[in-house]
């Protein structure tokens, strides 16, 4: 049966469970070859969904070179510049859900990577980075992205990337997680479908 013109178009995988996966494995062999002295590398995923991949890079990089890096969680709330806080009249916003920010270790010393589930503008890195310079001063700052969109708006470049995936502004690329989502898969969902 022919889908009448009108219809909406529909969410299109990108990458099911095998392929996030098997994209993971690779970002975590990349990060292994590229800092030799894994014992001063910290993972920290950014709130929500670079939480769960931090974790899952973490488990990966200890199955492949038998070393347990450090790993954190970064929330970027309040470092936005785009964030709204009621102040005293009803919001006019929906108002930002804060999350905690653990950082367990110091980060003197450290090679920390930011990882994040979708690198867009640029500037949720930019907050991540204020964010973590707020708790010390890491040696380096490392980017880890499971996609890539494109449409920059920050000089900010990953160095690690599972998959770029080029899309139009008013697209949106969605990572729906296990841990979060109760599926794995990265799907591109046209603008007529995109919901707040």
């Amino acid at each position: 049966m022919r889908q009448p013109a009108h219809a909406p178009a529909r969410e299109r995988v990108l990458l099911d469970a095998d392929a996030l996966e098997r994209t993971l494995h690779r970002m975590a062999h990349e990060l292994i070859e590229a800092n030799p002295d894994l014992d001063r590398v910290a993972l920290v995923g950014i709130h929500t969904r670079g939480v769960p991949l931090a974790q899952r890079l973490r488990r990966l990089i200890d199955d492949f070179a038998g070393v347990e890096v450090d790993l954190g969680t970064v929330d970027i709330t309040f470092y936005r510049d785009d964030v709204q806080v009621r102040g005293r009249e009803a919001p006019l916003h929906p108002q930002p859900i804060v999350r905690a920010t653990r950082l367990d270790f110091p980060l003197e010393g450290k090679t920390c990577v930011l990882v994040d589930d979708v690198l867009y503008t640029g500037r949720t890195i930019r907050a991540a980075i204020e964010a973590l310079f707020d708790y010390g001063r890491p040696a380096r700052v490392q980017l880890a992205v499971l996609a890539d969109r494109g449409h920059r708006e920050l000089p900010i470049r990953p160095d690690y990337v599972g998959k770029n995936l080029p899309t139009a502004r008013e697209e949106r690329i969605q990572v729906q997680l296990v841990e979060i989502d109760e599926i794995d898969r990265v799907v591109l969902v046209p603008a007529s479908e995109e919901t707040s």
